[in-house]
């Protein structure tokens, strides 16, 4: 590719169209040219020229062509070049007649809406989120282009300047970048070794021609310093020796840093899961990266210093706090047919002893199935039946077979399903932040247990770290002790984002490839790779 648009570069730079075009008197037509044909275009590209005080853009070989090689570099950025047409804009321009001003002005526009889709593909993404996922629900506006600043990048060539001010400032994407770029290279290095499907587990202590492969499995990504390295074989693989087939103590490490990073059960154990992660061909983890590069263009804009990010598929939550600090937790999220949704919200006020009004959803499928077994269950669960102007029922006078529209509303307390603490925030999916007597489900790797609320780990923790930082003088030990139930207003509201993201760059550059638990990912790779039509 590289050897191709310098060619193209040569090519250029030998065409009897000349930079001299856009000097003096002859500069003066074309630009006539361009005001006229510029009435007929959108706002975005006015604006352009107005930056520009309607000078032309592209009418120099040498810049012209550093432009083609540039968008050629997009692929760094997960996006495919090929939709930018790099190589057609040089021919276009070969083709192009000294004299025919009406076609060199065509070709000028043309060029420019190429910019402006690469720079808006860079902020906002190349996929409208709403045509893959009609619950999206995150408006973010990227902060608007310096388009004065772009035309001086242009005027000096420099378009890596312009596309690094349209892509979002934050370090977990230029991490998802170099990752992109790691794993091309293994790639091209030709990928990494496939285990051979077995019946019987890889365990600590055994001693199997299998142990090698995965060795060099693990050695290709960085999880494990090998012995000896074969560079004719795979980056980074142990050469053939004795000690390379025994699964000792540094490969077992080896092995849970891997389960830790895909959300495996860490035992050090390659059982059948282990082994399928394993062996994803290099080419789908690169597709991965690619999306989520894609869903990191889509939110990591106009982000304050305090908000609370909610990792879907990662199962995380991270408060990051006035001073920089990073507060995180382990949270259960929905089941996958009762998604948890992606939004942008604000945090308003917390519920403090809360009780539950059950969902119609989960009374119809969870809770209405318990209780015409067993009208025990409504006593043992604090149960409340409610009229539906929120007169008490009688459970024994109720045809549970046909209910109608009762309202089931579990008592306050420590057994309630929202625990001690909500916390809040408004959204159309009627989804909040909550405590929960159910801790054991948090020791599991995969939490995905829920009704679309999110449960949250040390939520009491939680919460009285965004009384503290909001200035909201009060004491949740005490209010929980109380017994009473209240709600308490937040003195300053925390934005909040709930988003679903399946790869997790680390902060030390180490990328985490987690469960599709929504299968999101594959449409979503479709709209990416699908042609743009330019």
């Amino acid at each position: 590719m590289r050897v191709f648009v310098a060619i193209g570069m040569l090519l250029m730079l030998s065409s009897p169209v000349s930079a001299a075009l856009t000097e003096g008197d002859e500069a003066r037509p074309l630009g006539r040219e361009l005001v006229r044909q510029l009435e007929e275009e959108g706002d975005v590209l006015r604006a352009f020229y107005d930056a520009r005080d309607t000078r032309p853009a592209w009418q120099e070989d040498e810049r012209v062509a550093a432009f083609a090689a540039a968008l050629h570099t997009l692929e760094r950025d997960g996006l495919d070049p090929q939709d930018y047409r790099p190589d057609h804009l040089l021919a276009q321009y070969r083709q192009l007649a000294a004299d025919d001003r009406e076609a060199r002005a065509r070709f000028e526009l043309a060029a420019s809406r190429t910019l402006l889709t690469a720079l808006e593909h860079l902020q906002r993404g190349k996929v409208d989120p709403h045509a893959i996922d009609p619950d999206w629900e995150v408006p973010i506006e990227p902060p608007e282009l310096d388009l004065a600043g772009v035309s001086q990048a242009i005027d000096g060539q420099r378009f890596e300047q312009a596309f690094e001010q349209a892509r979002p400032d934050y370090a977990p994407y230029e991490r998802l970048r170099t990752g992109l770029a790691r794993y091309r290279n293994i790639q091209r290095l030709g990928g990494w070794p496939t285990l051979p499907e077995r019946e019987v587990a890889l365990r600590p202590g055994d001693v199997h021609a299998d142990v090698e492969l995965l060795r060099q499995r693990l050695a290709i990504i960085g999880e494990l310093e090998v012995m000896a390295v074969d560079s004719a074989a795979f980056p980074g693989a142990a050469q053939d020796a004795p000690e390379t087939h025994r699964y000792d103590a540094s490969l077992e490490a080896a092995v849970k840093r891997f389960q830790r990073r895909h959300l495996l059960e860490v035992d050090g154990i390659v059982g059948r899961k282990t082994r399928a992660a394993l062996n994803v061909p290099v080419a789908r983890r690169i597709d991965q990266i690619r999306l989520n590069l894609e869903r990191a263009r889509w939110l990591l804009h106009g982000l304050p210093e305090v908000f609370v990010l909610v990792d879907i598929a990662g199962y995380r939550l991270s408060y990051f706090r006035p001073g920089g600090e990073i507060w995180r937790s382990r949270i259960v999220v929905g089941r996958p047919y009762r998604r948890t949704p992606s939004l942008r919200s604000e945090i308003t006020h917390l519920t403090v002893n809360p009780s539950w009004t059950i969902p119609p959803t989960i009374r119809r499928e969870d809770v209405l199935p318990k209780v015409r077994q067993d009208l025990g269950y409504l006593w043992r669960e604090r149960i409340q039946v409610l009229s539906p102007g929120g007169e008490p029922l009688d459970p024994w006078a109720i045809d549970w077979s046909r209910p109608g529209n009762v309202i089931l509303r579990q008592a306050p307390g420590p057994n309630n399903a929202l625990g001690r603490v909500v916390i809040r925030f408004p959204n159309d999916h009627l989804v909040y932040l909550h405590d929960t007597p159910a801790q054991g489900l948090f020791a599991r790797e995969q939490r995905a247990f829920s009704s679309g609320c999110i449960r949250v780990e040390q939520a009491e923790s939680f919460a009285q770290r965004l009384l503290d930082d909001t200035g909201t003088e009060r004491d949740l030990a005490a209010l929980i002790a109380s017994g009473n139930t209240r709600n308490v207003s937040l003195a300053r509201h925390v934005p909040v984002v709930l988003h679903y993201w399946t790869v997790h760059p680390a902060e030390d550059g180490a990328l985490a490839f987690r469960p599709d638990i929504y299968d999101r990912d594959d449409a979503l790779l479709e709209a990416l790779d699908r042609p743009l039509a330019l």
